[in-house]
């Protein structure tokens, strides 16, 4: 890089009240997804903020303040953060993230000896590909039983799928046809849009926002330890860390800086692994980096990392707003239901799109094999083992995946 590029990326000395306005602008863009992890998988959404406050806080510290990203869980731990609530409890998944997060902190100091050429030999796109998919298709039954009114005692067919469809739609447009900052909020858009339809509807019940209080310590919970919910959630790590070495690209092409090399991949990755680790410890959804800040960044050209210090804090404030926190807690299902369909979808094309960009064909032997059976195994209910040492879904999948990668022969091109 040259001294003329370094300096006009250079952060530029800015106003406090620049900084703040900014700050708070980013969490706005990152709210409905921050929201929305914890919203579908039974966790504490003020908790979340809470967390995600910290755990940013924990990256830049890790980082040396260098990148300007804001921390949140990713997408691709929805489906799975479900599945091991539902078989283990949230103090168990909490055990199970935390893990995750050491997996984390191993890969870095393995990137930080040896590089990356080994993460992309244990790791190619026909194992992370088909994974993606997995955790994305796994749950969809999920999605449409919540779309269609399933969850909701209190709302028949009919009004969930107007509540679930109106979300839906109001998502897609904003996300196709928004410009601007609204094109970085369609979730958030489509989750206002369903609790004002749904508040008009009469099926909203406030009993929780009016016993709560307004300042209010977030209800953290402890992890525990329980060897299948660590096994079940160990091999979700795998998707995110490989997205983030793309997030960690895709924010150096915006900014002009070589984020791999300064403070170094090792580095990100550490301070993603040590963010889900300490997120785990308070009852929150794992910290990574996050696509739609990203976005952010790149629209408002704010390449300042103080911005994301502010960001974050912002959030641990308002993580004590118990009537914030209950507010969140009654929109109802159906609402969250039709923005689950494209969520977990979209993940699920994400997975696809990995493949293709690798241009291997899918229907050589090898390749043929290894995406069959980790689609089979993670979306059919494939399980192995009983009692404490289950495996099942995205777990087995993965582990099936890698093994199968690394055992059988190699295509001549490869």
């Amino acid at each position: 890089m040259t001294e003329s590029t370094a300096s006009s990326t250079a952060p530029t000395v800015e106003s406090p009240l620049r900084t703040l306005i900014v700050g708070a602008q980013m969490l706005f863009v990152a709210f409905g997804s921050l929201v929305l992890v914890p919203l579908l998988t039974g966790l504490d959404p003020n908790v979340a903020l809470f967390t995600a406050g910290i755990g940013t806080l924990v990256f830049h510290a890790v980082t040396r303040n260098s990148v300007p990203v804001f921390l949140a869980s990713s997408f691709a731990f929805i489906a799975p953060i479900q599945g091991s609530v539902a078989s283990f409890g949230v103090s168990a998944t909490l055990g199970g993230l935390l893990a995750a997060g050491v997996v984390y902190v191993v890969i870095s100091q393995i990137v930080r000896l040896k590089g990356t050429v080994w993460l992309h030999y244990l790791l190619p796109p026909v194992v992370v590909g088909p994974v993606i998919m997995v955790i994305g298709l796994a749950l969809a039954p999920v999605a449409v039983d919540m779309a269609t009114g399933g969850t909701s005692d209190a709302i028949g067919y009919g009004r969930a799928m107007v509540l679930s469809m109106a979300s839906l739609l109001v998502t897609l447009v904003l996300a196709v046809f928004g410009r601007g900052l609204i094109r970085l909020i369609p979730i958030l858009g489509g989750i206002v849009t369903g609790y004002v339809l749904a508040a008009l509807m009469g099926v909203v019940d406030y009993t929780p926002v009016r016993e709560a209080a307004w300042l209010a310590m977030p209800e953290f919970v402890a992890p525990s330890f329980h060897w299948a919910a660590v096994l079940f959630m160990i091999p979700v790590a795998i998707a995110p860390a490989v997205e983030h070495i793309g997030d960690m690209i895709a924010i150096g092409s915006v900014t002009r800086r070589n984020y791999l090399d300064k403070p170094g991949l090792h580095r990100t990755l550490l301070g993603d692994g040590l963010a889900t680790c300490t997120a785990s410890l308070f009852g929150g959804p794992p910290n990574t980096t996050y696509s739609e800040v990203t976005g952010a960044v790149t629209l408002t050209r704010a390449f300042n990392p103080r911005i994301m210090i502010v960001t974050a804090v912002i959030a641990v404030l308002l993580s004590f707003l118990g009537k914030l926190g209950a507010v969140l807690q009654t929109i109802p299902g159906p609402v969250m239901g039709g923005i689950m369909t494209l969520l977990f979808g979209s993940i699920a094309v994400v997975g696809m799109n990995t493949l293709v960009r690798a241009g291997k064909p899918l229907t050589a032997p090898r390749n043929l094999v290894v995406v069959s059976l980790i689609l089979v195994f993670g979306i059919g209910g494939m399980q192995l083992g009983g009692g404490q040492f289950t495996l099942q879904g995205v777990g087995l999948a993965a582990l099936v995946g890698i093994l199968l990668n690394a055992i059988l022969p190699r295509a001549e091109e490869e």
